[in-house]
């Protein structure tokens, strides 16, 4: 009987082999073979996100990336083009003169997508400019609002580009290294969730907070700190401080030792050093030739 099982499992080892031994494709193969048709846009991403960074810059819309409950359009293809141009400049470059390159290749997005509309909140009156999916991708909105016009605002397309980038990222940064439990009980009564939208700023300072939005949860709260911080001007800050008052400007600042503490001590990242970058680079922007990709 033993013998039996021998021979029986020999069979059946053999007809495997043999099996296995003619497993080559016979037909078409369902997977493409040639690379895709590329612009001179798509080039200059390859060489200027893709290959640097590992990046994927999506700016046709695909419905994988977007949520089904927005109304949403494409983006247009020459804002797209501008505002590549002005992401690497001012969010990907500024990143890299801090802290290096590796540091941008290995936390960046693994893909950016662009969308032309916003993201309309229906019943709430609100919109969302950005928003960050598992630390792999980053789904920026109102592309197709971008004019020249507010290219030489820097406090206009801070609010609706630079600053949902950093707040974006910075989420990403969380997701891989949290950051110390004590932030979110500094003030911890303040959260108001979803009600965060009828506050106004001068409320939200004197409670604590540099934003509305970051009163609505302490994730959201050190993603707001960390960018407002690092794209707004000294003076301007300290207008923030001032605003706040004896009640408000101690908390911000409790939360601001908590995050510089965090980036330094987890990404070896001074924020001081990366706001002095930004805002020395957002000085720059008219300097920028965004009719021509170089």
């Amino acid at each position: 009987m033993k013998k039996l099982y021998l021979f029986a499992l020999a069979a059946i080892l053999s007809l495997g082999l043999a099996s296995c031994s003619n497993d080559d494709p016979k037909g078409d193969t369902i997977f493409p073979t040639t690379s895709p048709a590329r612009d001179h846009f798509d080039k200059w991403l390859l060489a200027n996100y893709t290959y640097p960074y590992n990046v994927d810059f999506k700016y046709k819309m695909e419905d994988i990336y977007t949520d089904m409950k927005y109304h949403l359009i494409p983006a247009d293809s020459a804002k797209s083009t501008k505002l590549a141009i002005i992401a690497k400049f001012l969010w990907f470059d500024a990143y890299a003169e801090c802290v290096g390159a590796d540091f941008v290749k290995a936390n960046v997005p693994r893909i950016i997508h662009l969308i032309g509309s916003p993201a309309y909140n229906s019943g709430q009156g609100t919109m969302v400019l950005g928003t960050a999916e598992g630390g792999l991708v980053i789904n920026l909105y109102m592309v197709n609002q971008l004019t020249d016009h507010m290219l030489t605002d820097y406090a206009t397309v801070n609010e609706l580009y630079f600053h949902t980038m950093h707040h974006e990222f910075t989420h990403i940064l969380n997701q891989k290294k949290p950051y110390d439990e004590n932030f979110q009980h500094i003030t911890e009564s303040g959260y108001v969730s979803g009600d965060w939208y009828m506050k106004s700023n001068s409320t939200a300072h004197q409670a604590g907070f540099v934003t509305p939005y970051a009163m609505s949860e302490p994730i959201e709260d050190f993603a707001e700190m960390l960018s407002v911080y690092v794209t707004t001007a000294p003076n301007d800050w300290q207008e923030i401080m001032n605003d706040a008052g004896t009640s408000g400007a101690p908390l911000i600042q409790a939360k601001l030792d908590i995050i510089k503490s965090y980036m330094k001590d987890s990404w070896n990242l001074n924020i001081d050093q990366l706001r002095d970058i930004v805002i020395r680079r957002a000085s720059e922007l008219n300097q920028l030739n965004l009719n021509e990709l170089k």
